[in-house]
């Protein structure tokens, strides 16, 4: 999937404020329906790559203890990742404006959009003019101080309140590591900056260095 702010993201020559916002959903309800349509439709045939997997199985060991995304696609969940946490909610799931009904991603598929209830039937992203979920944002943050080692992957760190995060691990003693495409604002912070690659290589990079030296331990 295409990521939103490099050269070739999903907003590279587009009003993002007029496709996923507040006012698009209530002033331009069918081009707001066809983005995330199309946005969902998109993932039907995606699946976790190699890196997902590193990341889950890192989860599941208890080396890593928290994946705080920005990504809505639910693509760690999907992964199996035991702690996710979605500062701006997941397209992978729909519910009602007016009565809060959850319904799966398919409604929108289908075209059906209206709850039983008569209300709009949204994704549960954070919109542009929308506040995020408190209660995330302060698992992020507990997360971010509690830091050992903070990795930060193919975020551009210029939306806030996600681009403090890193500054905030690093500020309580954490090693901070950027891998993205492009060079971000906090490099300069970072002990490991990396660029140009993909974050599925890297991690599997890494998997097998730990996996190599988890077996030399072992072995002496």
């Amino acid at each position: 999937m295409p990521d939103f702010r490099s050269a070739q993201g999903l907003w590279q020559g587009r009003d993002s404020r007029a496709l996923a916002s507040v006012e698009a959903m209530r002033e331009h309800r069918d081009a707001f329906v066809e983005f995330y349509r199309g946005r969902i439709a998109a993932l039907q045939s995606v699946t976790p790559h190699r890196g997902y997997e590193v990341l889950s199985s890192w989860g599941r060991t208890g080396l890593l203890q928290r994946v705080i995304t920005q990504n809505t696609d639910g693509l760690h969940e999907q992964a199996g990742h035991p702690g996710v946490i979605p500062l701006h909610g997941t397209i992978r799931r729909l519910h009602c404006e007016s009565c809060h009904a959850v319904y799966p991603e398919q409604r929108y598929l289908e075209g059906d959009i209206v709850c039983a209830c008569g209300g709009f039937i949204r994704p549960s992203v954070v919109l542009f003019g929308e506040w995020l979920d408190e209660g995330a944002i302060a698992a992020a943050e507990q997360a971010a101080r509690e830091a050992e080692l903070f990795i930060v992957l193919g975020s551009s760190l210029v939306v806030s309140p996600a681009n403090e995060l890193p500054r905030l691990a690093h500020s309580h003693g954490a090693r901070l590591v950027i891998v993205n495409g492009e060079p971000t604002p906090l490099d300069g912070l970072a002990d490991l900056v990396i660029h140009g690659r993909k974050i599925g290589e890297v991690l599997q990079q890494a998997a097998d260095k730990l996996g190599s030296s988890n077996r030399e331990g072992k072995e002496t």
